[in-house]
């Protein structure tokens, strides 16, 4: 079933909150494929419960499986109408298009880039006792660079994968700890429970992600907005990647000036350790 017949279907049976959202969706499918819960309710001047009945109402599990139907539904729509002309044998056109997508994340970074945001998160790192980072999937991997990075100018850091282990550092954390939070979405049920959990022992929480109005927002002590939102199709685009690694090269670019020394010698120190494991 489609989803403009699913929610007419049920539509009746809605209450006139959960009618807004249903409108809503009805009027703006394709750009609603990129909203998150929070924006969802904003626009339709409801709350994020009502959203969630709503979905549930019509058949879903939840607000994410809804997405999901829904960008697959307008996926069918644009290929069923003969959608955007492309050449899949032209690769100079590919090359150029996907070299033009990547400037122009980073041309909205840097328009998302909010200073006093940034130097509020490099001043809380720079007082940091330890500095954990949380994400899973393709923000798990983020996370991962992002413990690089920070090991290569000599600041402690950790990102681990197992969700269990997760759990117990989060909340082995306490104040003058600060917890970094990476997701697209802000909705990321494991990531959004580990900043819970790390903020209730008295950690600063750090958020990384594309939405302003999402739950991950409502957790964090400070927000770092990156770009190139995902519609659910698109999970673990590049682009988005690219956005999280260009705020996360900041944080760390802000912290090596700060103690530039120190910085140009654990640099050192730690190529040298790295050369030494190669041929």
């Amino acid at each position: 079933m489609e989803m403009n017949d699913r929610i007419n279907t049920y539509f009746p049976s809605l209450t006139k909150s959960e009618q807004k959202v249903a409108l809503c969706v009805l009027e703006r499918p394709a750009d609603i494929i990129y909203f998150s819960v929070t924006e969802l309710a904003d626009f339709a001047g409801t709350g994020e419960t009502t959203v969630m009945r709503f979905c549930r109402k019509i058949g879903f599990k939840g607000y994410q499986d809804f997405r999901l139907s829904l960008a697959q539904n307008q996926t069918y729509r644009k290929t069923d109408t003969g959608g955007e002309n492309t050449d899949p044998d032209n690769e100079h056109d590919i090359i150029r298009m996907v070299y033009h997508n990547m400037l122009d994340i980073l041309h909205s970074s840097m328009g998302l880039l909010d200073r006093s945001e940034l130097g509020r998160a490099i001043a809380c790192l720079e007082q940091a006792c330890y500095v954990q980072f949380f994400g899973v999937g393709a923000s798990g991997i983020s996370a991962q660079d992002a413990k690089n990075r920070f090991l290569r100018i000599g600041r402690r850091a950790e990102a681990v994968a197992d969700g269990h282990i997760q759990s117990m550092m989060a909340v082995s954390m306490k104040p003058g700890d600060v917890a970094i939070g990476i997701s697209v979405s802000g909705s990321t049920l494991d990531t959004n429970d580990m900043l819970h959990k790390a903020k209730q022992n008295g950690a600063t929480i750090i958020a990384i992600t594309n939405y302003a109005k999402s739950p991950i927002t409502s957790i964090a002590d400070i927000v770092l907005l990156t770009a190139g939102k995902e519609a659910p199709m698109e999970g673990g685009s590049i682009g988005a990647k690219i956005s999280q690694l260009f705020v996360i090269d900041l944080l760390c670019e802000g912290l090596a000036r700060k103690h530039t020394s120190h910085t140009k010698l654990m640099k050192e120190k730690t190529a040298r350790a790295v050369i030494e494991r190669s041929y």
